[in-house]
Order: structure tokens, then C-alpha cells, then sequence
């Protein structure tokens, strides 16, 4: 196993990062619905000028026939080689509130050297708490707010937000090894997945994004900038509530998401027959969550430019 410090390289010139900030981990890989950590990655770097501290060395820890890096081909020549990056960075909320962000692809390998390397980095900048985030496809309506399970040691969040506390066994991530460690060693740690509408997990959804932002705003007390993702939400939902009345199918399935998952947070057994109302329609009876996703994302790829406009005037 490679010594943990083999895995990064300090960052030459980096700023000096004071001690006792919250640590915040985006990794993407093995899940990512609706793009909610990938697309909180790219917004904190459009709003909160992550400079990074300690850069993650690609060579030990990716799989690169498994994600490819992007090389770029201009004409008759290679221009540009852009490998994935994980990195340790410094960044600042709207208030000018300071915290350390991990964020980038999901270490392949060696994830007991990595994650004992960001324990030691989190005990060097003596971090007050870390916060993660990930999402997942689940059969819930997007005419309802996205909803999270907690894990970790912070019981009063957990007791406020999580609303599904299932008892099972999941495939892991590295972020959850990462909480794990942090857990055993007695660190603040909390980690949410959000529940993401599973039609919609293969799109870019911009109130997943939002979702996520807004649950590691509360645990750590950042306030960031919301409202390009607050424009883009409104638009997202537009698109995706004018194809879902256009067609009957997609109509009577947010319907029965619709009852099922308020049947579920009032307390009552979502398998319930009666709870499907009279027709006794089930989601049995409903396209798979494949065909309206694949026909959902077909329709927000290819809708014309301008259409929006055209529409409202």
C-alpha cells in the first residue's frame, strides 16, 4: 500500500489555511443523480475562488481506461490534455467566511491510503467538522421537495433532515469510508444523500445542485450564492412540468409518486393498496423509470433555442 503522504503534492505558493475551518468533500464518481455533486463542484468554483493546497496524484489513485481523461483535437494536431483533478482547496463563502473544500473525481485505488492521507491533512488544519454530500435515484416526484437521508455523529441534524432511515447494505464510496474514519476517530462528521427523482438522475438538474448546496449550508454555516442556480431551477422545472402534462404516461406516474410519497411522510404504508386512490393504478401498470427518463431527456436535449421565449410571448 503507498504511504499516505505519497499520494498528493503540497501546492507551491499556497495560501496559508487557518486552523479550526469546516471541511467540505464533492467526490463524484460511483453515483451522482441529477449532477447534484458535480454540478455544486463546478458552481463553488464559479462563487467561492477555490486555490488549491494539496493536489492528488492521478497516477496512483485512477483508473483512466475506466473514466478517460479529455484530450482535445484541433484540426491535424492534440492542443490540450485535461486529466480529472482532486484536490485540497482553500475557498470563501459570499460572507468571506473561509473553509477547506475537497472536491473532484473518486479515488479507483488505494482508498485506505487515501483516506487515511485526508485524515492526517483534516488533523493538520484542525478542522471543525466535515460535511459531504452525494445523491441518488429514487422513486419520488420532482413536485416535491428533495428530500435526504443524514448519516454521521451530528444527531440534531440528522433529527431535523432525515426523513428515510432504511437498516441496509449499499455498495460503498470513498466518501463513505471517509466518514467512517472520521467517525471512529471522534471528529464531527455528517454526510447526506439526497433522494433524487429517479426519471430525472441522468439529467443535469439544477435543483439537485441547489439541494446540495443548501444541506451543507446548513451544516456548517456558509452562506453561498444561489441565485444562477435558482434561475436555472426555474427553468429545468418549467421544461419538465410542460413535457409531464403533455403526456399521459408521465402525468399518471408523477401522480402516483405524488401519493406514495405523501402517504409515506404523513406515516402511512406506501404499499397500502388504497393509497393508489380508486383507479388502482400502481407504478406496475407505468412505463419504466428508463423510457420516461430516456424520453425526458430527450425532449430537454432537443428543444429548440429561444422556444421558452417563443412560448411566453
Amino acid at each position: 500500500m503507498p504511504a499516505p503522504a505519497d499520494l498528493y503534492e503540497r501546492v507551491a505558493n499556497a495560501p496559508a489555511v487557518p486552523s479550526g475551518l469546516p471541511l467540505v468533500i464533492l467526490l463524484t464518481g460511483f453515483t451522482d443523480a441529477g449532477s447534484a455533486v458535480s454540478g455544486l463542484i463546478d458552481h463553488l468554483h464559479d462563487i467561492a475562488d477555490p486555490q488549491p493546497v494539496v493536489v492528488f496524484d492521478n497516477d496512483a489513485l485512477l483508473d483512466y481506461r475506466a473514466r478517460r481523461p479529455i484530450i482535445i483535437f484541433e484540426q491535424d494536431h492534440l492542443s490540450e490534455f485535461r486529466p480529472a483533478r482532486l484536490e485540497l482547496s482553500l475557498a470563501h463563502d459570499a460572507l468571506g467566511q473561509q473553509f477547506l473544500l475537497l472536491s473532484g473525481f473518486e479515488p479507483d485505488f488505494a482508498w485506505n491510503a487515501f483516506t487515511q492521507a485526508v485524515l492526517e491533512l483534516a488533523e493538520e488544519f484542525e478542522v471543525s467538522g466535515v460535511s459531504w454530500v452525494h445523491a441518488i435515484a429514487m422513486p419520488v416526484p420532482h413536485t416535491r421537495p428533495i428530500s435526504t437521508t443524514v448519516s454521521g455523529n451530528r444527531k440534531e441534524i440528522a433529527a431535523n433532515l432525515s426523513v428515510w432511515r432504511p437498516r441496509t447494505q449499499v455498495p460503498s464510496t470513498a466518501g463513505h469510508l471517509l466518514e467512517y474514519r472520521f467517525a471512529e476517530r471522534g471528529d464531527r462528521v455528517v454526510g447526506f444523500v439526497l433522494l433524487v427523482p429517479h426519471y430525472l438522475a441522468e439529467t443535469e438538474n439544477p435543483e439537485a445542485v441547489m439541494a446540495a448546496a443548501d444541506r451543507i449550508m446548513g451544516a456548517t454555516g456558509l452562506v453561498l450564492t444561489l441565485d444562477d442556480l435558482r434561475d436555472g431551477r426555474d427553468e429545468y422545472l418549467m421544461k419538465v412540468n410542460e413535457q409531464v402534462s403533455g403526456n399521459d404516461e408521465l402525468a399518471q406516474m408523477v401522480q402516483t409518486l405524488e401519493t406514495r410519497y405523501d402517504s409515506y411522510m404523513a406515516g402511512r404504508d406506501p404499499d397500502d393498496p388504497s393509497t393508489f386512490g380508486d383507479d388502482g393504478i400502481t407504478e406496475r401498470d407505468l412505463p419504466s423509470a428508463d423510457e420516461l427518463a430516456a424520453e425526458l431527456e430527450r425532449y430537454l436535449a432537443t428543444r429548440p433555442p429561444g422556444d421558452d421565449d417563443k412560448r411566453r410571448s
